[in-house]
């Protein structure tokens, strides 16, 4: 039995495509064990979908000098010393990473113990742990084509079983038990709204401020709001027209909202980009407006394909929500159009893509 070792964590982007990673190896007979840190989502979700995880240090690196930075080499070398512990104790064939803090210990300890590793990039500009480990990895795989990555193979983004599954069957397969899910109407007009796995304090202000207006124009939001960001104004509520409104911390299972949904606004991180795209979701993506602008690389192509539209964090409001999303909805043809395109942009089949290559690694026998 091959054993594997995937490395990743902090956030959905992260945790999503390792889950679906596992999920296609373990069907192979691989033995799995997963690492993540002590204060990442990980921490529920991977034992959560069945799976190993054991935890290590998080290094985070400041983006700015700081008093912190002088830290970081020493607490570097004791989580890669705690990721030796783990790949020698499970006698590790082969160290998989999907970035985030988490990854870098372990590609670092991985080289140490001449063990194989194959890094998966999500976004279409590369952190930096990836970055590093791109220079000594056995294989490079990318989500997206022109990713700057030494010896890169475009496999797409891994997705969990139960998305592909809609995305091959349909979303309008799964409409009526997703709305029963959430105790809300599947003939009416849906807006999905959700910053990712940490909340998006601007989507969510500008979605609050017109929030009444467009219950009032009978349209129903579903709302993940982010764990963090839970207030006293955000509860249940129902318009004029019977239209509710009903938030969510967190959802572990994306798939009810997505097939509930006839438009999502959200990050553009990249598995929301994928996942929107592959299930034919049209989607406003509004990109995280700090760090190195690799959300709005994420939308490019969605957005250049006709299958979402781009809202800027600065340009993000209730007057721009209430004059794009309510003439949207109302247009049929368009969206149908927006759902087609994006489609035919994003292949399914990275998971199992990702874990042959994984495999092969292991077995020494990629080229």
């Amino acid at each position: 039995m091959t054993s594997v070792v995937l490395a990743g964590g902090g956030t959905a982007g992260h945790v999503s495509p390792l889950i679906a990673t596992a999920e296609q190896l373990r069907a192979a007979g691989a033995e799995l064990t997963c690492i993540g840190t002590p204060l990442g989502l990980e921490n529920r979700v991977v034992p959560a979908a069945g799976y190993t995880l054991r935890l290590i240090p998080a290094v985070p690196l400041p983006r700015k000098p700081k008093l912190e930075l002088m830290s970081v080499p020493l607490r570097l070398r004791t989580a890669v010393n705690e990721a030796k512990k783990v790949l020698s104790q499970v006698h590790a064939e082969v160290a998989v990473g999907f970035g985030g803090y988490v990854s870098l210990p372990v590609y670092l300890a991985a080289r140490a113990l001449h063990i194989p590793v194959v890094v998966h990039e999500q976004n279409a500009l590369p952190g930096l742990a990836n970055r590093v480990a791109a220079k000594f990895a056995t294989a490079v795989l990318v989500s997206f084509p022109g990713t700057e990555l030494p010896h890169a193979k475009v496999t797409g983004l891994p997705v969990r079983a139960k998305l592909a599954a809609l995305a091959q069957q349909g979303r309008t397969n799964f409409r009526k038990p997703a709305a029963a899910a959430f105790g809300l109407d599947p003939q009416r007009a849906t807006l999905l709204v959700s910053g990712g796995s940490q909340g998006a304090r601007s989507i969510n202000t500008a979605l609050l401020a017109a929030r009444t207006a467009l219950l009032d124009a009978d349209i129903q939001i579903l709302h993940v709001v982010g764990p963090k960001n839970m207030n006293a104004d955000i509860v249940p509520l129902v318009g004029s027209t019977g239209a509710r409104y009903e938030p969510a911390a967190y959802l572990d299972d994306m798939e009810d909202a997505y097939a509930l949904a006839d438009l999502m606004l959200c990050r553009s991180g990249a598995a929301t980009v994928v996942e929107t795209t592959l299930i034919g979701l049209p989607a406003l993506y509004v990109p995280y407006p700090v760090g190195n602008g690799e959300q709005e690389r994420n939308a490019a192509p969605a957005v250049a394909a006709g299958a979402g539209l781009l809202i800027r964090d600065a340009d993000l409001s209730a007057d721009r929500l209430l004059a794009t999303v309510p003439p949207l909805l109302g247009d049929a043809v368009t969206l149908q159009r927006m759902a087609a395109a994006g489609a035919a942009l994003s292949p399914t089949g990275a998971a199992e893509r990702v874990a042959d290559v994984v495999l092969a690694v292991a077995r020494g026998k990629h080229g």
